[in-house]
């Protein structure tokens, strides 16, 4: 892969399906990916929302041999591949590359917390080369919310600049807009900025960024791509708008299950419930009343099912 190549637009890290016993269900996860695809949104499997730190390595590594065999484009896919074991990041990153995957979002280690910027750049060059493969673009993933092990500006700057090849861009999940914008502004060469969240994602690309990997995009890809399509247009700051009060709504819910119940509802699948613990379903008030309130909007998920 070259890296005029790199990926762009909007990307969503799909819900995982469960069967009965809790193992991955990879029809059902197929069945979304499609969905999903047919809306011009790009795969970011085994990332946060798709509960990809329940998930072992092998039954990614199956997942992912389960979508490309059945028709997934890989180069749509952007699986989800930072673990805190290097060893576990290195052994997927490279099923990765050699999927032909558009790139891999990488985590870094989040188990250890206040670690240096020294040890995160070892850490990612150490991965690129045990991987040994030009194919791998490593997408970073900033998500100091959640993993409380932040990538620096100088951190990012030191591994754009050592592996230009191969560090293609990154995923904004910090909350923060200064630090979206500062990364925006960088001006380093060919270095696609996401932000993670779509409420931002029209002063994302008035700045030049790449998109967006939205967690709700599972729920409403066509409105969250018409405004990447049509950022430029008068409109836009209305559709901005609609895209972020959507969000907050969902929000006032525990997202990952809350993702899943809209999915359940409009695919009249109720398998699409089930959770890996330590995660649980809404309780079926909340369910109700999250359905319910999408029912009066008029929402939809056209052509889902």
């Amino acid at each position: 892969m070259t890296t005029q190549e790199r990926m762009t637009g909007v990307l969503t890290p799909v819900v995982m399906p469960y069967t009965e016993n809790l193992l991955p269900d990879a029809q059902r996860l197929l069945e979304q990916c499609r969905w999903l695809l047919s809306q011009d949104v790009g795969i970011a499997v085994f990332g946060t929302n798709s509960e990809a730190n329940s998930l072992s390595v092998a039954e990614k590594i199956a997942l992912l041999d389960y979508l490309v065999a059945n028709g997934i484009d890989p180069a749509r896919l952007m699986p989800g591949t930072g673990l805190c074991a290097l060893t576990d990041t290195v052994q997927l990153s490279a099923h990765v590359a050699r999927l032909g995957c558009g790139g891999a979002l990488v985590l870094p280690p989040f188990y250890y917390k206040a670690v240096s910027d020294e040890g995160l750049y070892r850490f990612y060059a150490e991965v690129l080369q045990r991987v040994g493969d030009a194919r791998l673009q490593i997408y970073l993933y900033h998500i100091p919310p959640i993993s409380q092990v932040p990538l620096s500006l100088s951190l990012i700057e030191r591994l754009v600049t050592d592996f230009p090849e191969s560090i293609a861009g990154i995923k904004d999940s910090s909350g923060d807009w200064d630090n979206t914008r500062a990364m925006l502004d960088a001006g380093w060469d060919n270095f696609q900025v996401f932000t993670g969240n779509e409420k931002t994602l029209l002063n994302t690309m008035q700045r030049g960024g790449a998109g967006t990997i939205s967690a709700t995009a599972n729920l409403n890809p066509a409105d969250i791509v018409e405004l990447y399509r049509n950022w430029e247009s008068d409109s836009a700051a209305a559709m901005q708008e609609a895209l972020s009060e959507f969000r907050d709504f969902i929000q006032q819910f525990p997202v990952i299950p809350a993702l899943k119940s809209v999915v359940a509802h409009y695919r009249n699948d109720d398998n699409w419930l089930r959770l890996r613990p330590p995660l649980v379903e809404l309780a079926d008030a909340q369910r109700a009343e999250l359905t319910g309130a999408l029912e009066e909007r008029g929402f939809t998920m056209p052509g889902i099912g």
